[in-house]
């Protein structure tokens, strides 16, 4: 009797045992059990801790609490102003109802990943390229307000949403960086005209300073010419003062003529031009004129008058 007493106590222990190992479950600090009893939610969700449940009937789901950080993939769209850019993003969020989580979704990190996706595109196409290089935290924001709306329902908060990278073509990166190159060199410009003008306004200032004390101005002329035969140089400009230049331009002009005067020189004529002789029908040559426009002499020139007679001619 006592033998099938102990192995009876025996068997009902391990009988026990194996209940035990088979109803109990541990659930972790970090996580939240929801209890299945025949396909339905039974009581609350079970706190962190050793829990019991009914073998073959009830099945306890274990929830994550923790943060979840899921990447968004970069997802290619076009902005507002009709450039295409690729943008990639992460989401950070955790469960707080975990009964809805496993109730009211299939899989709910599988639908916060493409509901985030989804956003994403939304936001490229409404956003200029300008918000999305430099206004990043208004972007955010609008981001995450577009993935919590739906992801409330799951019972799932989005804690931040963060854009990572922006990445453009090619060509676009050159032309923005043309683009800053340009402008950079309009703000160097505008600040050595800056310069120009202070400076200007001060060389006038000591210009007027010096003008009243010309030592002045040859001192300074003497530190200039240190400064730069300091500098072991092996040609010096040596600049010359304009007053000098005017006393050598007076000791080098020319007396005035006297007041009495010299007979004036008359004018040379240039030499005319002798005509060609000219000879008259007979042979004879004619009255050349003179070069003062008087006759000339007469030369081999006879005067014949007819013969009645038939005999000579006196001369």
């Amino acid at each position: 009797m006592v033998p099938e007493l102990t192995g009876a106590i025996v068997a009902l222990i391990c009988v026990a045992l194996v209940y035990m190992g088979m109803a109990a479950r541990v659930v972790k600090q970090y996580e939240r059990g929801v209890l299945f009893r025949l396909g339905r939610v039974a009581g609350d969700v079970r706190p962190p801790g050793l829990t019991l449940i009914i073998p073959f009937v009830d099945r306890l789901a274990k929830v994550n609490l923790q943060i979840v950080t899921l990447p968004i993939p970069a997802q290619e769209g076009i902005t507002r102003d009709n450039v295409t850019v690729r943008v990639d993003a992460v989401v950070y969020f955790r469960v707080v109802d975990a009964t809805s989580a496993l109730v009211k979704v299939e899989d709910y990190k599988f639908a916060v990943s493409q509901m985030a996706q989804t956003s994403l595109r939304s936001i490229i196409g409404k956003s200029d390229l300008d918000d999305l290089l430099s206004n990043r935290e208004q972007l955010n924001q609008g981001l995450e307000l577009m993935i919590d709306s739906p992801a409330v329902g799951w019972g799932i908060q989005v804690d931040r949403v963060e854009i990572k990278d922006v990445s453009l073509p090619d060509t676009m990166k050159r032309s923005m960086a043309r683009q800053a190159e340009a402008d950079r060199e309009r703000r160097a410009r505008i600040i050595n005209a800056d310069a120009e003008l202070q400076a200007s306004k001060k060389l006038a200032e000591a210009a007027q300073q010096m003008s009243g004390t010309p030592a002045a101005l040859q001192l300074r002329l003497l530190q200039t010419v240190m400064a730069v035969s300091a500098e072991k140089n092996s040609t010096l400009v040596l600049p010359i003062p304009v007053e000098l230049l005017h006393f050598l331009e007076r000791g080098n002009r020319p007396d005035a003529p006297p007041a009495g005067g010299t007979a004036q020189q008359a004018p040379e004529q240039p030499p005319k031009e002798i005509a060609p002789e000219e000879t008259t029908p007979n042979g004879d040559r004619a009255q050349t004129p003179d070069l003062n426009g008087a006759p000339g002499p007469e030369i081999g020139h006879h005067h014949l008058t007819p013969n009645p007679g038939g005999g000579p001619h006196p001369e």
